[in-house]
């Protein structure tokens, strides 16, 4: 059994940027990433708010040294890709190639961004030889097996789609592997990509926002999807130190359950939250008093805000400090759970609360209220929640060394 485990090193892009300096002065100033769409080909365009990375496929690929065009590589890869780059550029691919090793992404879409373009053409038999190295790209582990490739690892590799929680879920089951000596190091997170099979499928459940999502909000009108990338390395605390690497954080406590309520509605009172983030704690050996900060899933739909709100209330108190940072990133699916670890893990570092932004009014149904302006406090440990479609919940704690 291993010991303590630890955050090493990550990477990241989102709307608000790539890297951590552009995500941090962001968070900081309260300035959020979404606008309308210029990438994403949809009649929602000038309709929807969501949270699109800047720079365009042809962009993503110039940052990696990759051609310009249909290159075989769809958008949620080569998001991926510059979210890993940042990571292996602050560990060193001599690092991870050293045996045996773990790289546990998550998808939801697969390459859904690039094959509905081409769909037509496929089903008209007059598909472009361009266009035929995409075909099988819709499985969710396309972009797995084209990150370990083109950074010449050999991982063991496995690919979560729980929905909204599958990267968390690829935290624990890389921190479980190293627990149980499987592998010495793992590489989790999550990546996604906008598409209109996505939007449309969100809209057609009406919890699409056309202005800023208001997570908690009495006014709340649903959420803004979004898109991007996370990634995280997991060691042991003595491996990391071993290498001279400066610890992040530690990974004290986390927890998954499945309710099994609703397809894709949490159970109204609040209680597979509440469950989630309880066993969490208690894999952590912490109180809820011990708790300084909670990162919610928040993502300003009804029933989610309502079941988590109590949820916290009832285990944190009137005094509970949490925020959704969903307003500055949109709601990146399976890369939301890695995303806003990474954002909890700065909130720790530099004991600072993240602000909910939009926030103006609470619902009768929840007496407590989100941290609305960047304010500091000491911290020593933090929460993250993803709750996904089909009661997929996760709870990660992240912990100062």
């Amino acid at each position: 059994m291993a010991g303590r485990i630890v955050v090493s090193a990550m990477g990241i892009i989102s709307a608000l940027g790539r890297g951590a300096a552009a995500h941090l002065e962001a968070l900081r100033v309260g300035q959020s990433g979404l606008r309308l769409p210029r990438h994403l080909d949809t009649i929602y365009a000038q309709e929807y708010l969501m949270g699109e990375v800047r720079p365009g496929n042809d962009e993503l690929s110039a940052l990696l040294g990759l051609p310009a065009g249909n290159n075989g590589y769809t958008r949620t890869t080569l998001l991926a890709l510059v979210a890993m780059n940042e990571l292996v550029q602050a560990t060193g691919i001599d690092t991870l190639a050293q045996e045996p090793l773990a790289f546990i992404n998550a998808n939801t879409v697969g390459g859904m961004c690039s094959v509905e373009n081409m769909y037509m053409d496929f089903i008209a038999g007059d598909t472009p030889e361009e266009y035929k190295k995409y075909i099988d790209t819709l499985d969710c582990a396309e972009s797995t097996l084209n990150i370990a490739r083109f950074f010449g690892l050999k991982p063991f590799m496995a690919t979560i789609s729980t929905a909204c929680s599958s990267s968390a879920n690829a935290l624990i089951l890389g921190a479980r592997m190293i627990q149980q000596g499987l592998v010495k190091r793992a590489v989790c997170g999550g990546c996604d990509s906008l598409s209109r099979f996505t939007i449309n499928g969100f809209a057609s459940l009406k919890n699409v926002s056309k202005t800023a999502c208001r997570p908690f909000d009495r006014d709340r009108s649903g959420l803004n999807l979004g898109e991007g990338a996370g990634y995280l390395l997991l060691e042991r605390e003595e491996d990391a130190l071993a290498r001279g690497a400066q610890i992040l954080a530690v990974l004290t406590g986390y927890s998954n359950s499945n309710d099994a309520y609703h397809p894709t509605a949490p159970s109204p009172d609040g209680s597979a939250a509440l469950r989630t983030m309880e066993r969490a704690l208690q894999k952590a050996k912490l109180a809820p008093t011990d708790i300084d900060y909670i990162n919610a899933h928040g993502t300003a739909t009804d029933s989610n805000d309502a079941a988590e709100g109590k949820a916290i209330e009832r285990l944190f108190g009137a005094g509970a400090v949490f925020s959704s940072t969903k307003p500055f990133t949109g709601h990146t699916l399976a890369a939301a759970g890695a995303i806003e670890a990474i954002f909890s893990i700065w909130a720790l570092q530099h004991n600072t609360v993240l602000p909910n932004l939009n926030f103006n009014a609470a619902p009768a149904d929840v007496l407590i209220r989100p941290a609305t302006a960047t304010n500091h406090r000491e911290m020593n440990h933090v929460l993250s929640n993803s709750f996904g479609f089909g009661g997929n919940n996760v709870s990660l704690i992240f912990s100062k060394a």
